[in-house]
């Protein structure tokens, strides 16, 4: 079984990196839409789509956002990270079969409170930039190793 390992404070530097890769499905807009409750025709209504300015459906913004912060809790820190704020900027839109990576990378160390500020980019397939920010954790105090749940299939219907 796969596992996951936090890094604490004391051992990420400024500088240190972390990516993550996922792609974009059909499926995860429909889910995403029914979790959060954005419905917007510009997700989910092809026809509608096709009229506005993307040329098509496009993912929600926070899908991508929701990978950085995925990152965050399973690579960089890790697991039992505190996520307490993120800036965002969303520059292109993101479409179904894209492929997006995240790389954050230690910005900066707040020492009076062992917090990190953490730059948060999102690239698509063609290196292109989605999504840029900045989020500020607080990593977990103590080393830890789990293993990767298994998240049950989920059928659309």
């Amino acid at each position: 079984m796969a596992t996951m390992e936090s890094m604490t404070y004391d051992e990420l530097e400024v500088g240190t990196q972390a990516s993550f890769t996922k792609q974009l499905t059909d499926d995860d807009i429909i889910m995403f839409a029914t979790t959060s409750g954005d419905v917007n025709p510009v997700h989910l209504d092809d026809e509608y789509a096709k009229t506005t300015m993307f040329k098509g459906r496009i993912a929600h913004g926070m899908w991508s956002a929701g990978l950085i912060s995925a990152t965050l809790a399973t690579v960089m820190p890790g697991p039992g990270t505190v996520y307490l704020g993120q800036n965002l900027s969303f520059r292109l839109p993101v479409k179904i079969g894209d492929t997006l990576t995240v790389t954050l990378t230690i910005k900066e160390k707040l020492d009076d409170k062992k917090n990190l500020v953490i730059d948060c980019k999102v690239v698509n397939q063609d290196d292109k930039l989605v999504v840029t920010g900045d989020a500020k954790v607080m990593p977990p105090r103590e080393k830890m190793q789990l293993e990767v749940p298994v998240l049950p299939e989920i059928t659309i219907a």
